[in-house]
């Protein structure tokens, strides 16, 4: 994402300009706790807490900026008081029962990571947001980055419709050493690759050969294979919505590598490889 896209250059409605970045805001919450419900959760908390307190932000201020710290400003009074902002229920993506309450977020070099890496954000930025140090940004995002270089390979499969970036996927997985097992265009080869071959990430284009959906390819082999799937977009907007059941990890085309590749190595970070 360019810099500038982050920043509040008019002179629109504060609230229109906040509106404007709750999409991001529920794609980083989502990929941080890597579940779509508790993502929300938390953006559902810091929009309604935003409504009964307004002051929080100010409106000639950066509002993105002040928004993901209020993020985290909300994961600190949740999980000092332990409550939980959903009920339980069903995962509809994966048919998994999620857990009562909030998960932990994970450690702060991957909110670090997430943060500089996926989001765009200065280190000056990201202290701010998470209230440490600067020097300890830059501390927190090497201990990261190296984690994600030490990671166990994983077996890939790639659903993307056309050729050259399907070619371009799998150079930059084997670039982190993680195997490709598999490449499939369309929905009906997707479903088999996953139940031979039994993945333990994929990365999925929405649109596929021949109108099929990627989305309805992924659920099909969410009954097979329990994995991490990272969906990549052209109009990442319209899964962002908090409307319905929507993926986890959600990325823009045209995708920058280094975001890609923080994207996977946090995913397989939430999800650890199972043995196949």
């Amino acid at each position: 994402m360019a810099k500038n896209e982050n920043r509040d250059t008019t002179m629109t409605d504060p609230s229109t300009r906040i509106v404007r970045h709750i999409p991001l805001l529920r794609r980083y919450a989502r990929a941080l706790v890597g579940a779509q419900d508790r993502g929300d959760a938390y953006v559902r908390i810091c929009l309604e807490t935003l409504l009964e307190e307004p002051e929080r932000l100010a409106p000639d201020g950066d509002l993105r900026l002040q928004l993901y710290a209020l993020f985290h400003d909300i994961w600190t009074i949740v999980s000092a008081d332990g409550s939980s902002p959903f009920d339980s229920g069903v995962d509809a993506l994966n048919g998994n029962p999620l857990e009562r309450g909030l998960a932990a977020l994970p450690p702060v070099e991957r909110q670090v990571l997430l943060l500089v890496s996926m989001e765009g954000f200065t280190f000056d930025e990201v202290s701010f947001i998470l209230k440490i140090e600067e020097s300890e940004v830059r501390d927190h995002l090497d201990h990261a980055r190296g984690e994600i270089a030490a990671q166990v390979p994983a077996r890939v499969l790639i659903i993307e419709d056309e050729p050259l970036i399907a070619l371009d996927l799998a150079r930059l997985l084997g670039e982190m050493g993680h195997e490709v097992c598999g490449s499939a265009a369309r929905h009906e080869d997707a479903v088999a690759i996953a139940s031979r071959e039994r993945p333990q990430l994929v990365l999925a284009d929405i649109q596929l050969r021949g109108g099929d959906n990627g989305i309805d390819a992924v659920q099909d082999i969410l009954k097979v294979v329990d994995v991490p799937v990272i969906f990549v977009t052209g109009y990442p907007e319209k899964l962002l919505t908090g409307q319905r059941p929507e993926p986890t990890y959600v990325l823009s085309k045209p995708y920058e590598p280094e975001i890609l590749k923080t994207a996977i190595g946090h995913a397989l970070s939430i999800h650890p490889p199972q043995a196949v």
